[in-house]
């Protein structure tokens, strides 16, 4: 017997928002700080043969153009054949030019800087070793981190010399090489943390003729053998108690310790595998003496782009050519149309990513005007995302876009255009402050505090409500740790 179904066909309608390929682009080229970009317009110049460099011309200009070339005859290469004939293509057209015409040739220097391995190495080869020890002596040096110590346990560097190089060891041989680094310079290079790094530098001190006149080695050997814990939170009177030495000798005795280098590796240039990041900025921002601020986009690398005139003129003539075209004709026409829309798509959407970028900055500008003048943090205004895209009349996310991974050069340094993005806090009397302002008082706060005595989280909201900045302890916790300044003990001198 049949079963009667309930299921009804219901027909709606309903909106939905669907990029378009344009749009698509258009965002992610805003997205692309300056040195990215010019790295994918050079990229869309070697795929499509319909973009080239070059000032635009005018509709006018191009229809003269192509009258000419059909008056005089053209004898101009086919820039079509080329594409599709790469074998045939002369070897000066394959040169890639991704210079601009008034870019300047220049030198690049070199740096004579020998790196930290290379300087540990130079040492490796004052000790007598034979090829295995060396072999394991120069993968431990190439396992230290940029402080120059060693952060993974002897076993697994046994091991991954056994399924990477393929040589057998034990922990027992590393550990002979590695005390054999141990001796190298700056002392305290191949520790395995920091109290070994200290103490390998107390040690190295006391080796000395003047160490062996110093009274204070003997207590800083053991402050940090025995009470490292104790140190490294700053319980000063809990160590000089169980030391059962004054509080003036065990003073002393500290602040020789910190005399005491923590990161060895930092004292040797460059480190393995550390690249300096170097920032280019997309905005370069002028202020003269009157206080006029100016601004332009920091491209110039990036070259003009134009469609190729060949591509254009070939479309020109197969459009207007007769209707009955041979599916030959038809596929090139539809190859060239295409190439020519992605090529003028691209340059739209370069131009755009321009206009949206100025756009933005104006408007930072004249936001926090004052700071762009005066250079000082303490004038930055209250200023959220939403500011810039109701003064701009853009959505909120291409704002965002448009902050992200952008710098800005000053006379004052180069920053990040998020740094010019300041929270609000409401004062006591009403008046809106920026955090900026509250953390500098915070700061300032302290600076001046007793260091013997330093204060508490639920003094400096006390300290802070009393200069009209009423808070909860967790914001004034909150700020302190932004301002990267230790709890009140770690402050404790």
């Amino acid at each position: 017997m049949a079963q009667n179904s309930n299921q009804i066909q219901v027909q709606s309608q309903k909106q939905s928002l669907r990029l378009s390929q344009m749009q698509i682009l258009a965002v992610k080229l805003l997205e692309l700080p300056t040195v990215e970009l010019e790295d994918r317009v050079k990229s869309e110049l070697l795929d499509n043969p319909a973009l080239e460099e070059g000032k635009d011309e005018t509709p006018e200009d191009v229809a003269d153009e192509l009258e000419n070339a059909e008056d005089e005859g053209d004898t101009s290469y086919n820039a079509l054949d080329d594409y599709r004939n790469d074998d045939d293509i002369p070897d000066y057209r394959l040169q890639e030019q991704n210079y601009s015409r008034n870019e300047k040739m220049e030198e690049i220097p070199f740096s004579d800087t020998t790196s930290f391995f290379e300087t540990l190495k130079d040492q490796l080869g004052e000790h007598d070793l034979d090829e295995h020890q060396r072999q394991l002596a120069e993968y431990l040096i190439g396992s230290l981190d940029d402080d120059g110590l060693l952060r993974k346990p002897l076993d697994t560097i046994a091991d991954e010399l056994h399924i990477y190089v393929g040589v057998e060891t034990s922990v027992q041989e590393l550990e002979d090489v590695l005390h054999i680094i141990q001796e190298f310079d700056p002392a305290g290079i191949g520790a395995r943390n920091l109290q070994e790094c200290l103490l390998l530098q107390i040690k190295r001190k006391g080796d000395t003729p003047e160490g062996k006149h110093d009274v204070w080695l003997p207590l800083e050997e053991k402050i940090i053998s025995s009470f490292y814990k104790e140190f490294s939170t700053k319980h000063w009177n809990k160590i000089c108690q169980q030391l059962g030495v004054s509080e003036a000798d065990c003073q002393q005795a500290i602040k020789e310790i910190t005399r005491l280098n923590p990161r060895p590796g930092a004292s040797m240039g460059e480190a393995i595998g550390k690249n300096l990041q170097q920032i280019t900025p997309d905005f370069l921002v002028d202020t003269d003496d009157e206080g006029h601020v100016t601004f332009s986009l920091n491209n110039p690398n990036l070259p003009e782009l134009r469609l190729n005139n060949d591509f254009r003129r070939q479309l020109k003539e197969l459009s207007e050519g007769s209707p009955n075209q041979t599916r030959e004709q038809k596929d090139v026409a539809e190859f060239l149309k295409q190439k020519i829309d992605a090529a003028q798509g691209f340059i739209d959407a370069v131009r755009q990513r321009q206009t949206t970028m100025s756009s933005v900055m104006k408007a930072i500008i004249e936001l926090q005007l004052p700071y762009f003048q005066e250079g000082d943090e303490s004038l930055l205004k209250p200023m959220i995302l939403k500011d810039v895209a109701e003064r701009t009349k853009l959505d909120i996310s291409t704002v965002s876009r448009v902050c992200n991974s952008k710098y800005a050069q000053t006379r004052f340094g180069i920053f990040p255009l998020r740094h010019f993005f300041v929270e609000s806090f409401m004062r006591q009397d009403g008046e809106e402050m920026s955090a900026r302002e509250v953390k500098k008082l915070l700061k300032d706060i302290i600076d001046k505090e007793d260091k013997s005595n330093p204060l508490t989280d639920d003094e400096l909201t006390k300290m802070m409500e009393k200069n009209g900045y009423p808070m909860a302890r967790r914001t004034v916790a909150k700020y302190r740790s932004q301002l990267n300044i230790p709890i009140a003990r770690m402050r404790r001198e």
